[in-house]
Formats: C-alpha cells, sequence, structure tokens
C-alpha cells in the first residue's frame, strides 16, 4: 500500500460520504487512529466525519464503545466479533451512520492466539453489521498501513453499498 492509494480511497470515501449525506465514525485498535486522520486530511472531511476512538486496550473498548466483556474474554482482543462490536460501538457514540473499525496484530510477536499480520474489519451500519478478515504481510508500519487502506476500501464499499457482505 502507498501513502498516495490511502488517500485517494479517503479522498473517495469523503466525496461519496458528503454526496449522500452519510455520517462516518471510526474505532481503532491496531490502526491508532490512523483511519480518522487519513480521512481527516482530506479537504471536506469535516461534512462527514463525526469522530473516532482509540481502544488500544480492552477496557476502553467494553468502557467506551460498549464491546462485550465476556466476548473479550473468550476470543480476545483480535476478532471479527470484536471488530463488528467496535464498528457499532464507534456508530452510537457518535452518532453516525456508518461505524468502522479495526482490529488485528501489527507485531513484532502474536497476539490472543493469532498471528502477526492477522487483521479484522468491522463495519456497521442501518443496513447490518459485518467484519472481514485479513492477512497482511511486513513490518509492523507497513500491517498499519495496509489495514488502514482495506478499511477505507471497506468503508467506500459500505457507503456505496457494493461488496458490503462480501
Amino acid at each position: 500500500m502507498s501513502a498516495g492509494s490511502a488517500a485517494e480511497t479517503a479522498t473517495t470515501v469523503v466525496g461519496t460520504a458528503i454526496r449522500k449525506n452519510l455520517t462516518v465514525a471510526t474505532a481503532e485498535s491496531l490502526t491508532a487512529g490512523l483511519v480518522a486522520a487519513t480521512l481527516a486530511n482530506t479537504p471536506g472531511a469535516s461534512g462527514m466525519l463525526q469522530g473516532g476512538v482509540v481502544a488500544y486496550q480492552n477496557s476502553v473498548k467494553t468502557h467506551v464503545l460498549g464491546v462485550p466483556e465476556d466476548l473479550l474474554a473468550v476470543v480476545g482482543s483480535v476478532d471479527g466479533g470484536v471488530a463488528e462490536a467496535m464498528a457499532d460501538g464507534a456508530r452510537r457514540a457518535c452518532a453516525a451512520d456508518v461505524g468502522i473499525s479495526t482490529t488485528g496484530v501489527a507485531g513484532p510477536d502474536p497476539h490472543d492466539g493469532k498471528d502477526v499480520g492477522t487483521v479484522f474489519i468491522g463495519v456497521a451500519s442501518a443496513q447490518g453489521v459485518a467484519s472481514f478478515e485479513y492477512s497482511f504481510a511486513g513490518d509492523r508500519q507497513s500491517i498499519r498501513e495496509q489495514a488502514c487502506e482495506a478499511a477505507l476500501a471497506r468503508l467506500l464499499a459500505a457507503l456505496g453499498g457494493v461488496g458490503y457482505r462480501s
């Protein structure tokens, strides 16, 4: 992934959301605000970006986003169900039309029994909640950048209604 492609995708996301009069909120763990920052770097983002939560710790996932503690206890933080709950929590907390989330393992070591490069993207909207699993390669920064690009692509699909559940 290149910074240029993420910026281009973000520009399309912002334009699409504004054109459709939709708002977006983020909940980020492994990307630690990179998705929201990439959107905010796009002129016009204030017309669609409601806000975001950096939920690096499980306590923030539960207390701010409403991720069930028992879910985290059973599956850990790197899981599709957690990504879905995070996205839905961001949507509710920020009163947005669409919530997008990231959780995963950037490395250097495995986490919660998941390999480095395992990433889950969650999307929540009035049409439902879904999660998507990825396996990225590279160093810590590269995995985070790839996760950001994947999240922006999933967000664009959700805003356009294309490939939302694919």
